[in-house]
């Protein structure tokens, strides 16, 4: 990819800002030498790796490499057979360690990740290294006595000798005969040797070597001859231990340097995943998303690439105030010529998609909505800003075409090139010809191109060119500024005159300049008007027709949801009614009964009390019969969901954005976390949740039975039967699974306890045979261990 154009588009300002979300320096260097590949394939692992390494954060987002240290100068200083200081080795071991934990965090993980799996594969440290420096070096990089016997041998006569040779000090100290010849009662150092403070008249009158005096003279600090046996003995203690702590770091160091390529793959696999990460937590904060990367396809009289951007925003812009603009070329299209004012944004417009492209080709999500698609470029290629070289005594004309000229020699059918003010810094005449020149040049070429003009002969040359398509840069005239949105398919109005008008231009001088333009252009610019004002008239009326219809529908789910709580109530009512018609029924039954009986016991003729039953049983049949529920009002048929959309999880509980949608699911970001839903657990803000009918009514037979499009709430994700007996916890557990299975969990923690195991061998044996269970596990140690059941549900 071409380096002047990396820093043309501030391509490293991006990276510097992953750089910032490195956990130590070997990554954070990564960040800022990656580059972009033209290799589609290793494309599609960086982008896969990103978007699985923000799926793991969502579910575990205190992963990452804490504690790890670019250790890779250590190592090769060990490699060469130098000796490592304490601290140097301990810093290889929580590196090592770090690694470690970060492998089997990853291990532990349900879902699968390759591409985060074949990184963490290399993170196992080689054997024996971190058990050696943990058993020879303190946390605070300090040698153990434990390294070596010799050393802790050497340490414990060390510690004597320094007893023996401070009791000694202090006995002179306090000796009656000695204190008063000294300057205070204190046992000091210099040059390494115990001393005491004489004082300077006293000299020579306790027999001892002068190692210092004070600054006043006052004071001379003496090494009695008594002491010196034991100073030496002290001393070369200190010396042999050392000697013996260097042979130490020297035996570690060694070992360090055998594994040396080993420790070497750690440390890159570290910094791998820590990369993973940033590009993660980088793609988060930017509200991010996986582009979809479409080959280069063979197509006649194009390039065959693919540049569709939806709602794309400059990376490096304040997200608040940026705007967001669509590139959308069309399926012939692969040249687009941008016009519009000046600061109203065509160059913010080619940075972004330039951006865009080598974030996509970096393995970055981009700044964009769900469904943005682009080609894999070769080559990226563009010349925007000022291109002055006082070295090269270039005036910025002259560094425009120099540029141009390189651009135009490197460039083929799988660039993308970007040209800002193309042709501009010369005579407006010769300066629209060669710009026009340039441009025929890259389309007859079939090269993707992006062109921003103020030249109008452009305009008219992309309105009739095949391949190519005028794009504008829209502007307010009322309010003389600029929107900074980008309209594919129209191009920019020359708003010079209506401008000076507004401003206050006296008349003559605006109808003298009309005068002067060519009526040819006056034609095409009040075209232009005409065109930009029906397209505005469309937008208003259109925006007007979509809030009545918002109105509509949110009067009609209002009224729909006023309905069904009328047929509730009507509903409720005639059950009441119902109920107590049966009742009255049952009570005539009984009292026809005893009658019958009675009139049997005196033998009298029982054909009355027959026609009586007859009409009481016609009467129970009439009210058995279920009531009915009236069809209400419908509700309007919502449109399909779209990025970007308020939903609420129901099986969570939970509202959010649909932050991207697939076939049969939608990835919804719920805060800081993404989840993956099926669209029917979603409900939009304003649909009516309708009420769950009783549970033999939900199902037939078998879990495939379970109705489709009814909201079933969600029971919990746990249920708790410690303390229970084992036939009321099995009745509670049945109940739960036909919950958890009609409200559509994946999965359900089942809390049973340790206790004597009888609970937890009724609840296992409970779930092998319920029908809503596909499988189930014992659960983590950090989630209960033994004591916790993880039931997987059938969700098909």
């Amino acid at each position: 990819m071409d380096e002047k154009t990396l820093k043309t588009l501030e391509f490293p300002k991006v990276l510097e800002r992953l750089a910032a979300y490195a956990a130590f320096s070997y990554s954070a260097a990564l960040a800022r030498e990656l580059r972009p590949t033209t290799d589609r394939q290793e494309v599609l692992e960086r982008q896969a790796r990103t978007t699985e390494a923000r799926h793991l954060l969502s579910v575990h987002d205190e992963i990452g490499v804490g504690g790890a240290r670019d250790v890779r100068p250590q190592v090769e200083l060990a490699r060469r057979r130098g000796v490592l200081e304490a601290p140097d080795l301990l810093e290889i071991k929580n590196t090592l360690i770090a690694a470690r934990e970060l492998a089997r965090s990853v291990e532990r993980q349900e879902a699968p990740y390759p591409q985060l799996q074949a990184i963490s594969a290399r993170l196992a440290p080689p054997p024996g290294v971190v058990d050696a420096i943990s058993q020879s070096i303190s946390d605070r990089g300090e040698v153990l006595d434990s390294a070596s016997p010799k050393l802790a041998a050497i340490r414990r006569e060390l510690k004597t000798a320094h007893e023996r040779l401070l009791s000694r000090l202090e006995r002179m100290v306090n000796d009656a005969d000695t204190a008063p010849m000294l300057q205070e009662n204190l046992i000091t150092q210099r040059n390494g040797r115990y001393v005491i403070p004489l004082r300077a008249e006293f000299k020579g009158r306790i027999r001892a070597i002068i190692h210092d005096q004070s600054s006043s003279g006052a004071t001379l600090f003496v090494e009695p001859l008594a002491t010196v046996e034991l100073n030496n003995q002290w001393h070369e203690l200190q010396l042999a231990e050392r000697d013996e702590e260097r042979r130490i770091l020297a035996e570690l160091t060694s070992r360090i340097g055998l594994h040396a390529e080993a420790i070497q793959q750690v440390v890159d696999a570290l910094a791998e995943f820590d990369l993973a990460l940033m590009c993660a937590k980088y793609a988060d904060d930017l509200d991010a998303c996986e582009p979809v990367l479409e080959p280069f396809r063979e197509q006649e009289n194009h390039p065959g690439s693919t540049l569709l951007l939806y709602q794309a925003r400059h990376p490096l812009l304040d997200p608040q105030k940026v705007v967001a603009i669509d590139v959308d070329l069309f399926e012939k299209t692969f040249a687009v010529v941008i016009t519009g004012p000046n600061t109203g944004g065509k160059t913010v417009t080619l940075k972004t998609v330039g951006l865009l492209v080598l974030m996509a080709q970096s393995g970055l999500h981009i700044p964009a909505q769900s469904g943005s698609k682009l080609s894999v470029f070769e080559n990226l290629f563009a010349d925007i800003g000022d291109e002055q070289s006082i070295e090269q005594s270039l005036s910025t004309f002259s560094g425009h075409i120099t540029n141009i000229i390189r651009v135009l020699e490197a460039a083929d059918q799988r660039s993308l090139v970007l040209f800002d003010e193309l042709g501009a810094g010369t005579d407006p005449q010769e300066g629209a010809a060669l710009a026009r020149a340039i441009l025929q040049h890259l389309v007859r070429r079939r090269i993707t191109c992006m062109v921003a003009t103020h030249y109008p002969e452009l305009k008219a040359y992309a309105h009739g060119a095949p391949g190519v398509v005028n794009a504008s840069m829209e502007f307010d005239v009322k309010t003389l500024r600029p929107t900074y949105h980008l309209n594919i398919g129209l191009p920019g109005r020359s708003n010079a005159l209506l401008i000076a008008q507004r401003l206050g231009m006296p008349g003559d001088i605006l109808k003298a300049a009309r005068t002067v333009i060519d009526p040819d252009e006056l034609r095409a610019e009040d075209l232009l008007d005409e065109i930009h004002h029906q397209r505005d008239r469309a937008r208003q009326a259109r925006a007007e027709a979509d809030e009545s219809r918002r109105e509509a529908e949110k009067i009609r789910a209002e009224l729909a949801n006023r309905l069904e709580h009328i047929e509730d109530e009507r509903l409720s009512i005639l059950e009441k009614a119902r109920q107590q018609a049966q009742n009255e029924i049952a009570a005539l039954n009984r009292e026809v009964e005893d009658a019958r009986r009675a009139l049997s016991r005196t033998r009298q003729p029982v054909e009355d009390i027959r026609e009586l039953q007859d009409k009481v049983e016609k009467l129970e049949a009439e009210t058995t019969q279920p009531v009915e529920r009236r069809r209400t009002l419908k509700t309007p048929e919502a449109r399909p969901l779209r990025a970007g959309d308020k939903v609420h999880v129901r099986s969570l509980g939970m509202d959010g954005k649909v932050a991207a949608i697939f076939d049969s699911e939608v990835e919804v970001q719920l805060g800081s976390l993404r989840v993956r839903a099926r669209i029917a657990d979603l409900q939009r803000p304003g649909e009516v949740e309708k009420p769950a009918p009783e549970p033999e009514k939900k199902r037939a037979s078998g879990p495939s039975a379970a109705p489709e499009n009814v909201f079933y709430p969600s029971p919990g994700m746990e249920l708790d039967l410690r303390g229970q007996r084992g036939e009321d916890a099995l009745e509670e557990l049945d109940r739960y699974l036909e919950k958890a299975y009609l409200a559509g969990l994946p999965f359900v923690r089942i809390i049973h306890g340790k206790g004597t195991g009888r609970l937890k061998e009724l609840v296992r044996k409970a779930l092998r045979r319920a029908e809503h269970v596909k499988s189930w596990m014992v659960a983590t140690e950090p989630e209960g261990g033994d004591g916790v059941t993880v039931a997987h549900m059938v969700t098909e």
